[in-house]
């Protein structure tokens, strides 16, 4: 029986690289996508089926050979049965501070970028009847927060479009499951954008004491597995989604003096 298929995005490390470890030890077959070749190679040679994964290197910033890379990966194995849409780019800076530019390069490569490849890749999960998209969004997909203004109008938006996506073809034999992690420790504030669109280069405090990625990608193995519509990961922060939900006076209170870096 040929194994199922999951094409990552964002692979290269963090919650990307923990999860297709998870997934290959779980009898999946793989197709791991980033912009950095090499570090994909790495992380498929630490699978645990190294000869079942298939690289496909991809920036979400440029969609115009999505129709192209879509074509590529279905042939690696015939099939795609699942897309988990991990790519993107985060920021640290305030709404006052940040260049326009900076906002629609974030908009560009975390709402479009994701958006343009779950189209290309529609049309195959329509003509087999099934396929389930995974979205990693964020806890800031639920509410907003400091620092993370356009970061989190993005994730925003993705939760608007899948939900969308998910109520157009669920009669279609698709799902969508909405992963949302709150701090986990990876290097994405690392990596994160500022005003001006140079690098943070730093860890937040937060983020440092977060999740570990293993234990997220567990959670989020389980819940595409499960097919969830919706799932927060992470520690006590989850519970802001809950506290905005039925006390959304008090949490706008809280928010204002958070450590959230």
């Amino acid at each position: 029986m040929a194994k199922p298929v999951i094409w990552i995005t964002g692979a290269s490390s963090g919650i990307g690289e923990a999860a297709a470890k998870k997934f290959s030890k779980a009898g999946y077959a793989l197709i791991l996508s980033a912009r950095n070749e090499q570090e994909l190679n790495r992380v498929k040679q630490a699978c645990a089926f190294p000869a079942d994964c298939q690289i496909l290197p991809l920036d979400l910033a440029y969609s115009a050979d999505f129709a192209e890379k879509v074509a590529t990966a279905i042939s690696f194995f015939g099939q795609v049965d699942i897309l988990l849409h991990n790519g993107g780019i985060s920021q640290r800076s305030l709404i006052k501070d940040t260049l326009l530019e900076v906002d629609r390069r974030l908009m560009e490569v975390n709402y479009f970028g994701t958006v343009a490849l779950t189209k290309a890749i529609l049309p195959h999960f329509l003509a087999r009847k099934k396929g389930q998209f995974g979205v990693v969004t964020s806890l800031v997909g639920k509410f907003g927060s400091p620092y993370r203004s356009s970061y989190a109008g993005a994730k925003h938006a993705l939760h608007g479009f899948f939900d969308t996506l998910r109520a157009e073809h669920h009669q279609d034999g698709i799902s969508v499951t909405l992963i949302c992690p709150g701090f986990i420790r990876t290097q994405v504030s690392i990596n994160a954008v500022t005003g001006d669109g140079s690098p943070l280069g730093e860890m937040d405090q937060a983020q440092d004491q977060g999740m570990s990625p293993e234990a997220c990608a567990k959670q989020l193995y389980q819940a595409i597995k499960g097919k969830k519509e919706e799932v927060y990961i992470g520690g006590k922060e989850t519970l802001a989604v809950y506290l905005k939900r039925f006390l959304p006076g008090l949490f706008s209170k809280i928010l204002r003096t958070a450590k959230v870096r």
